[in-house]
């Protein structure tokens, strides 16, 4: 506690980043509660839910390549303020959808939104290293992901509340409002040389083919072991998640009929649940050797996918709830352990195009997977499509165990890390 409270009042940059993470992130998620409770409200139908996640998915995925290449040429500060000011009018947009509640109109406006969105999320990703010392990083990293999840349950919680009390229309003015309040935050960010990539000068034929440089990132991706077998996980995970995104909705509305409090309530103690998890991995993640991160791995997997098979087998609500946030917790766990080994690992000149490619290809993944729990939701029992959800993210800990056990993850080299110090952080790969 002392390392997190330390690190807001010492570190300027950080702590501006967080203000606005905080304030932003509880505005998200008043607009995610509003945007499926007010679709579900219009049309009483499970498949408006898939349509509205795949309006957002798609653009996610197709942005990703664009914002990588972005981000790793241009200055990431200015960047990360332009998405938040496209944001800013897009969420005001849904005001009027509020008022005009036309699914067409909700599918629109969550693209837009989501377009937006890979340029800051990942661009917030590759300035850590630049605003926080080597020493810090493993908190930056923890506090960052744990805030994410706290601003899930607060937002969630409070979202569905005023939904209930005041309307649509209040809960999308103050998403609107967050993305104003986040870009004034990072408006404040200052480091000796700026935000851009440290990286050799572009040559003519990069500047007129960016595809280039995303090709460049990919093939960086693939050559280093434990980057491409993080994307890997984050492609398992995916299979099942994004039918789980589509399911919180159905459970919350159709199956529990608690409106948009039980949709709350669902969301709200996944963040819970995840806070949990990213708790413990910050307090013992700096101590476990590699060969053991590599392990913890493979049981927090089979841990999320367990309880979500749980969570949708549960005809009482609070046991739902209670297996919910034990399934993030074990998400929390890995997502903190993950994206440490990722700071640690990726050079500056491709934080931006490994992050967003990684965003990229789970949102790939995820659209499919939404697709497939849409459709069978129109003939299939909820419960049953969330088992098989629960399953498929377990089948992650097969591949990182198999993975693991044959060699394939070797300790990889830390760029500007001594040898004698990764030995302190971590054992030979098993």
């Amino acid at each position: 506690m002392n390392a997190l409270l330390s690190l807001l009042s010492e570190n300027r940059n950080y702590r501006y980043t967080w203000i606005g993470q905080v304030v932003s992130e509880i505005g998200d998620h008043f607009n995610n509660i509003a945007v499926f409770s007010l679709a579900v409200a219009v049309t009483k139908s499970p498949l408006v839910v898939t349509g509205v996640l795949l309006s957002r998915a798609v653009p996610a995925m197709l942005a990703g390549p664009l914002a990588g290449v972005t981000l790793d040429r241009f200055d990431r500060k200015r960047v990360m303020i332009a998405s938040d000011l496209i944001r800013t009018v897009v969420a005001a947009g849904f005001i009027y959808a509020a008022k005009h509640p036309d699914p067409r109109l909700l599918y629109l406006l969550s693209a837009l939104l989501m377009l937006a969105s890979p340029f800051f999320t990942s661009g917030r990703a590759a300035i850590l290293p630049s605003i926080a010392t080597r020493e810090e990083l493993h908190t930056a990293n923890s506090l960052t992901q744990t805030t994410a999840w706290t601003t899930l349950a607060l937002g969630a919680f409070l979202g569905g509340t005023s939904v209930m009390g005041f309307g649509y229309q209040w809960a999308f003015a103050v998403n609107a409002l967050s993305f104003l309040v986040s870009a004034l935050c990072i408006s404040q960010l200052r480091v000796p040389g700026g935000f851009r990539a440290r990286r050799q000068a572009l040559t003519e034929a990069e500047v007129v083919r960016p595809w280039h440089e995303y090709v460049e990132g990919l093939r960086y991706i693939r050559s280093v072991p434990l980057v491409f077998g993080l994307m890997m996980v984050g492609v398992g995970w995916a299979t099942g998640g994004g039918a789980a995104q589509i399911l919180f909705t159905v459970f919350g509305e159709l199956v529990f009929n608690r409106g948009p409090a039980g949709l709350g309530a669902i969301w709200g103690c996944a963040g819970l649940g995840l806070v949990i998890g990213g708790t413990l991995a910050y307090n013992f993640g700096k101590r476990l050797s590699f060969r053991d991160y590599k392990r913890v791995i493979v049981v927090c997997y089979i841990v999320h996918g367990g309880s979500y098979i749980l969570f949708s087998q549960m005809r009482s609500f609070s046991w739902a709830l209670v297996f919910i946030a034990l399934s993030r917790a074990g998400v929390g766990v890995t997502s903190v352990l993950n994206m440490w080994q990722l700071l640690r690992t990726v050079p500056d000149e491709f934080r931006g195009r490994v992050f967003s490619t990684n965003e990229s290809v789970q949102w790939s993944v995820m659209m499919l997977s939404m697709m497939a729990a849409g459709i069978a939701s129109e003939y299939w029992n909820p419960r049953t499509i969330g088992a098989i959800a629960g399953g498929l993210s377990s089948l992650t800990a097969v591949y990182w165990a198999w993975a693991n056990w044959s060699g394939r993850l070797p300790e990889p080299s830390r760029p500007g890390v001594e040898p004698e110090e990764v030995e302190v952080h971590g054992e030979p790969a098993a």
